[in-house]
């Protein structure tokens, strides 16, 4: 079993920072990338940011020059740096690994799994 764990969520006042982290663990084998998405009421849910195995990144036009990505491979763990928030930003954070984790049975599998969300609101 994988789980993720995510924490550093809060109120903050726009223009304000927060990081998040997410931390995995479990019968972990390799993590091939960690990912933050949200989900603002009555939207879908989308993707922010995006950290690969080699430390590529990739992030939302929305959140470009705002927001960092960062992973601690030792530890399992992806972080979001969020700088200079917005009112839009406001939304429940969801962490997501795609990762190889050790079966029951004695081999390897891919498997995708979720955080269960950290609420951020950003007040004018």
């Amino acid at each position: 079993q994988v789980q993720l764990v995510e924490s550093g969520g809060g109120l903050v006042q726009a223009g304000g920072s927060l990081r998040l982290s997410c931390a995995a663990s479990g019968s972990i084998f390799s993590i091939n990338a960690m990912n933050w998405f949200r989900q603002a009421p009555g939207k879908q849910r989308g993707l922010v940011a995006q950290i690969f195995s080699g430390d590529r990144t990739t992030y939302a036009d929305s959140v470009k020059g705002r927001f960092t990505i960062s992973r601690d491979n030792a530890k399992n763990t992806v972080y979001l740096q969020m700088n200079s928030l917005k009112p839009e930003d406001t939304a429940v954070y969801y962490c997501n690994a795609d990762l190889i984790y050790y079966s029951g049975s004695g081999d390897t599998r891919k498997g995708g799994y979720w955080g269960r969300g950290t609420q951020v609101t950003v007040s004018s």
